[in-house]
């Protein structure tokens, strides 16, 4: 039975990561062993709700299920989350490693930041003759981040030049932080310093761009550096000076310590990677290595990537369209089913998307609440397949993780996104052995794109049934419990419509008027006439049970009949006579009273041209059958 190792982390810092998860694999060649990435995408910013909405994916798995976890500190800087997973971890008693910060007894892999920096500020202030540095840094919680300030400050109060470091700004990793200090700066004419040290390549790119809108050069006018030696900054214009921390190589060592701690090492040890500090463009040594040989590589694969995105947009298109063109969830279920059944090309043959019980009901009772925490111990099934073998079962045990997981097979990455609207819990999907898709960021734009469709399907449809359920109420009399005056004026406007297109089928209209109301409400009061009023109505539905009755007026109801009622109409009314109290007009009337003029009117091709005249027909056959019964009203009534 292959082991499981799950590793937690954001995928804000997706290079990195999937340089560390690639050397995580290698070294786990001659092991069986697979890993469960759990993954979203948090940021300082957001709302509480959505960050604990995002980072319930940590949540999902029960950790005495697995052999070891690995905590990616360089994207994971909520401390919160770590201690919780640390406690967690504990308590399953597996062995943990973190990377990117340290925890006491906890075994640490990580690279040689420290000298890195130290390496860099060196090469600034003797190479370049730097005096004044702003260091960009990330949150106060990344030990990263922390760890390169103190080495800046180190290094200059080690040369008595302490105040060299003129500034230190807190971005909370937000490339946007940047452009507003760096707009700010300019703005009010503040003196630049020599050079900005940045605390991740994207924030000294950033820094690049946003000196560039001011009118500012690199390396011209200052100087800027950054860390992790990315891809993306190795290619851009200034290539960006950085220190290389041989991710690949930490995620080897990494495994490394865990099958150590598996074998009985002691908890606690660590395994220091050693970086690298590469200059660039941004500082001004533009011979020291060869960025445009990356570039043109870069150039070479940006049809296949523009292909790929274009592709992928289509499909996210597409699934939006199918989602939310659906009625029903079922519809929702069954379409986006054949949707992925058909087409899976992007998610692969190992694809599956799980939801809450409640997410469908949800959309029927707002009252219902989704989980906050954790999730459900059976999730629903709404698209799952393993090697391109289909999940049978409409239901799943959320311990579990994956549909038909294969326990003793070849060894594989699985990655878990979460799906939520704020922090009330959708469920997840997982992807399989996608690594360039954690890199390229494509997994948060299909997480991002699938929560939002389903949020927007869920709530469109909700609001759709409130609306129809007020409707009916708007077009239902509260009395009766039969359609009202409105419902009726719409669909003498859907006849209406049928008779300018030369569309309509046979109708005809009854009209009825309920006789003696005003007699019962002045003499028994109005709730025996609402009784009375009650009474009628029963007996018009019971005979013409497939008519659609519309109560118009305090006394008057109609119906239209079609097909068997309009066939049968004269033998309705007859029935409906026979089941009349005759006609009186004095006190005391039997408890069962019910008199009703009946009068019925067949709408005429070529000679009717709307509704009304076969109304103003009926209308006038009721009052004459409402006259007549009167003149045969009961012996001395």
């Amino acid at each position: 039975m292959k082991k499981k190792i799950a590793v937690f982390t954001t995928g804000w810092c997706s290079e990195i990561l999937s340089q560390f998860l690639t050397g995580m694999q290698h070294a786990l060649e001659g092991e069986k062993a697979d890993i469960f990435l759990f993954l979203c995408y948090p940021t300082h910013v957001d709302t509480h709700a959505v960050k604990k909405g995002e980072m319930n994916i940590y949540n999902l798995p029960d950790l005495h299920g697995f052999d070891g976890v690995f905590i990616f500190g360089s994207g994971l800087d909520f401390h919160d989350r770590v201690e919780d997973i640390l406690a967690r971890s504990r308590e399953a008693g597996i062995p943990v490693i973190m990377q990117g910060a340290t925890h006491e007894g906890v075994c640490y892999v990580g690279s040689d930041n420290y000298q890195a920096t130290k390496a860099m500020c060196e090469h600034l202030c003797d190479v370049h003759g730097v005096r004044a540095i702003t260091f960009f840094a990330g949150t106060t919680d990344s030990a990263d981040s922390e760890l390169r300030l103190k080495a800046v400050r180190d290094y200059l109060e080690e040369k008595g030049r302490s105040e060299d470091l003129k500034e230190v700004f807190y971005t909370r990793w937000e490339n946007a932080a940047v452009t507003r200090h760096i707009k700010e700066l300019c703005a009010e004419g503040r003196e630049l310093p020599d050079a900005f040290i940045c605390a991740n390549d994207g924030l000294a790119m950033e820094t690049c761009i946003s000196l560039s809108n001011n009118g500012y050069e690199v390396p011209r006018d200052v100087l800027v550096c950054g860390y992790d030696f990315i891809d993306d900054s190795q290619v851009f214009d200034p290539s960006i000076a950085s220190v290389d921390q041989c991710f690949t190589e930490m995620g080897s060592a990494g495994v490394k310590l865990w099958l150590d701690s598996l074998a009985g090492a002691e908890p606690g040890a660590s395994q220091i990677i050693s970086c690298q500090f590469m200059p660039g463009d941004s500082c001004g040594c533009s011979e020291v290595r060869n960025s445009d040989r990356m570039r043109r590589r870069k150039g070479r694969e940006a049809f296949s990537v523009r292909a790929m995105t274009t592709y992928f947009n289509r499909k996210l298109n597409l699934i939006d369209s199918t989602i939310l063109s659906c009625l029903t969830y079922e519809d929702f279920k069954r379409n986006l089913r054949r949707l992925l059944s058909e087409n899976h090309d992007y998610e692969g043959d190992s694809f599956h998307i799980l939801l809450e019980p409640n997410f469908g009901l949800s959309i029927y009772d707002p009252g219902i609440r989704l989980k906050t925490k954790g999730y459900s111990k059976q999730l629903e099934v709404i698209y799952s397949t393993e090697d391109g073998v289909p999940y049978r079962n409409d239901r799943f045990s959320t311990s579990e993780l994956i549909p038909n997981y294969d326990c003793e097979g070849a060894n594989h990455l699985y990655v878990f996104l979460p799906l939520h609207e704020a922090d009330e819990a959708y469920g997840y999907i997982i992807f399989r052995d996608c690594m360039e898709k954690v890199e390229n960021h494509f997994l948060h734009t299909y997480q991002s794109r699938m929560g939002l469709v389903f949020d927007k399907f869920r709530h469109a449809l909700s609001l759709d049934l409130i609306n129809k359920r007020l409707l009916d109420l708007m077009r239902r009399d509260p009395l009766t419990n039969v359609s009202n005056r409105m419902a009726y004026e719409d669909k003498e406007k859907y006849l209406q419509s049928k008779i300018n297109s030369e569309t309509v089928e046979p109708f005809a209209i009854a009209m009825f008027d309920v006789n003696n109301l005003k007699l019962i409400n002045d003499s028994l009061g109005h709730d025996a006439g609402d009784d009375y009023l009650i009474r009628s109505c029963h007996l018009i539905c019971n005979i013409f049970k497939h008519s659609p009755v519309f109560r118009v007026g305090g006394d008057e109801f109609i119906a239209v009949l079609s097909g068997g009622d309009f066939e049968e109409r004269e033998e309705l009314r007859e029935d409906l006579n026979r089941h009349m109290s005759p006609y009186s007009a004095k006190l005391p009337l039997p408890s069962d009273y019910v008199s009703i003029a009946c009068g019925i009117s067949v709408y005429r091709p070529g000679e009717d041209m709307s509704v009304q005249d076969v109304v103003k027909r009926a209308d006038e056959e009721m009052y004459r059958i409402k006259a007549e019964m009167k003149k045969t009203k009961q012996p001395g009534a």
